[in-house]
């Protein structure tokens, strides 16, 4: 019982498993279910279900398929692994999983680019033709190689966690773009009929 109180009163404690109960699994739970990895309820209670959700969330996304909802998957899905569970706590969870996107896909370039890439992401959390939050555009599949290249587990260059903090605060260098793409490296034939916007460094930011 004690562990189980301590799930339910330490908001976005370091891990959620099966016996844990409480808000911040109902929340795991709502996400999976948006994203189409969980078909029960959304009922706080983290059952053999949740783990089955999170377990295939997990293996979709290249975690540890342990069915834990330990710091790395919450930061996948959009939660902050510690804290108090507050729009800051939350802010904080989404600048972490941004800045590692960032990092991987523009590491070396401008910062206006690194800040352009991010401001690309969040213009897609607010465009109908995709997924409602970072975390849902981050993990749509397909949408960026360095998901399943290796380099979204690099380590998180700190121009990265900047360039997050002021794509989240409303910087956007990218002039509203949706896409972009490096076209020494492009092998898709459709980017290039996406309108072009601007050109930052390497990369061409596109409508």
């Amino acid at each position: 019982m004690l562990v189980i109180c301590l799930f339910q009163n330490g908001a976005l404690a370091a891990t959620y498993r099966q016996g844990s109960t409480g808000e911040p699994v109902r929340t795991i739970q709502t996400k999976l279910k948006n994203w189409g990895y969980y078909t029960g309820s959304v009922d706080g209670i983290y059952g053999s279900a949740t783990t089955a959700a999170v377990k295939y969330f997990q293996r979709s996304n290249g975690l540890t398929a342990d069915g834990i909802a330990g710091p790395a998957t919450l930061a996948a899905l959009g939660m902050p692994s510690s804290g108090g569970g507050s729009t800051t706590g939350g802010q904080s969870g989404e600048v972490e999983l941004l800045a590692r996107v960032i990092s991987a896909e523009a590491r070396g370039e401008p910062y206006s680019g690194q800040v352009a890439v991010g401001a690309v992401i969040l213009n897609r959390v607010n465009h109908p033709s995709f997924p409602n939050s970072i975390a849902g555009v981050v993990y749509q599949p397909g949408a960026f190689t360095c998901m399943v290249d290796g380099q979204f587990d690099q380590p998180v260059a700190d121009s990265a966690v900047r360039a997050a903090r002021d794509a989240i605060n409303g910087a956007d260098p990218s002039g509203g773009a949706i896409y972009y793409f490096n076209p020494s490296t492009a092998t898709s034939g459709w980017i290039w009929s996406r309108p072009l916007i601007k050109v930052i460094g390497q990369h061409r930011f596109c409508a």
